[in-house]
C-alpha cells in the first residue's frame, strides 16, 4: 500500500526514493531542490557534481562539473520565473546566478569575505519579486534580509538579531508573493515573518518548530517545512490548509507544474517526492 500524507485538497503519495540514479552513483549531501518551467528538477549538493538535473520521473539527465571558485558549499537553490538559477554558496559568502545550462551570469558578494549585518555572512536563500528585485536571507552569520535590483545593485537591508518583530535568529528561507510581500522562515524563533516590499514588518505565523524551507506555488499557496518533521500548506494570509509528514527533515520544498512536491533531507542524502492525488 502506498503511504499517503496530507488532507483535503492537498493529499500526496509519498515516494521516499524518487530519484533513479545510475548504478554506482549516489547523492553526495544534497542540500536543496528546485524546479524550472519545464519541470526539470535541480538538486544542489555539497560534494560531487554541484548540480544534478533530473526529469520529473526521476531520471538523471545531466550534471554540472565542479569548478574551482564556484559552488563550494551548497545551501539553497531558487529558479526564477525566467528560468535562471540562484544558488547560495553559503560558506563562500556569495550568491551566484546561472542559466539552466550552467553558465554563470552574475555573482553577488565578495568571495571568502564576510560582512557584519551587510551582504554577506553565510547567506541562506534567495527569492525573486515580481519586479525582478532579489531578496536574500543572510541567515547564518547575519540576521538580515538584503534587497538587490535584478541586475545586482544593492538597495537596502532589514532585520537585526533578536526575537522581536522584524528581528531574526537564522533567517533561513525567503520567498516573495505576487503582491510583493516577503515571507521569511525565522528558524530559531519558530515562526514565519511577513514584510512589505520595503522590509516593514506586517505579521508573523507561529505554530511551527524550526521552520526551514518555504515555497510559494503558481496558485500562491505557501508551503513550509519544519523539524517536526512535516510540511504545512497555508494561504497568503497564514490560514492553515493542510499538513503532512515528511518523515525526514525537509531542508527545503518545491513544487512542479502538476502540484507534486519535492523535499531534500540533508542528513540521509535523499530527495523525496510527494505526488499529488487530490
Amino acid at each position: 500500500m502506498p503511504t499517503m500524507v496530507g488532507m483535503g485538497d492537498y493529499v500526496y503519495e509519498y515516494h521516499g526514493d524518487w530519484a533513479r540514479l545510475p548504478d554506482g552513483q549516489s547523492f553526495q549531501t544534497p542540500s536543496a531542490v528546485a524546479v524550472d518551467s519545464r519541470d526539470r528538477v535541480y538538486v544542489f549538493q555539497r560534494q560531487g557534481p554541484p548540480i544534478l538535473v533530473f526529469d520529473r520521473d526521476g531520471y538523471l539527465r545531466e550534471s554540472w562539473p565542479r569548478r574551482p571558485g564556484e559552488l563550494e558549499d551548497a545551501h539553497f537553490v531558487y529558479v526564477s520565473p525566467d528560468d535562471h538559477l540562484f544558488l547560495t554558496d553559503r560558506d563562500s559568502h556569495q550568491v551566484l546566478k546561472y542559466t539552466t545550462d550552467g553558465k554563470l551570469v552574475m555573482a553577488l558578494g565578495k568571495r571568502y569575505q564576510a560582512a557584519l549585518q551587510a551582504p554577506f555572512n553565510h547567506p541562506a536563500d534567495v527569492g525573486v519579486a515580481p519586479n525582478g528585485d532579489l531578496y536574500i536571507a543572510d541567515g547564518y552569520g547575519n540576521s538580515s534580509v538584503h534587497r538587490f535590483s535584478s541586475d545586482g545593485v544593492y538597495i537596502s537591508s532589514f532585520g537585526s538579531p533578536g526575537t522581536g518583530p522584524g528581528q531574526f535568529m537564522v533567517p533561513h528561507g525567503v520567498r516573495v508573493s505576487n503582491d510583493g510581500r516577503v515571507f521569511v522562515t525565522d528558524r530559531e524563533n519558530n515562526r514565519v515573518q511577513v514584510f512589505d516590499s520595503r522590509g516593514e514588518f506586517l505579521t508573523q505565523w507561529t505554530g511551527l518548530y524550526r521552520p526551514a524551507g518555504i515555497h510559494i506555488d503558481a496558485a500562491q499557496n505557501v508551503y513550509v517545512t519544519d523539524h517536526i518533521p512535516r510540511f504545512s500548506v497555508l494561504n497568503l494570509e497564514g490560514e492553515l490548509l493542510a499538513r503532512g509528514r515528511t518523515f525526514e527533515i525537509g531542508h527545503n520544498i518545491y513544487s512542479d507544474s502538476r502540484g507534486d512536491l519535492y523535499a531534500v533531507d540533508v542528513q540521509l542524502s535523499r530527495v523525496q517526492k510527494f505526488v499529488k492525488v487530490s
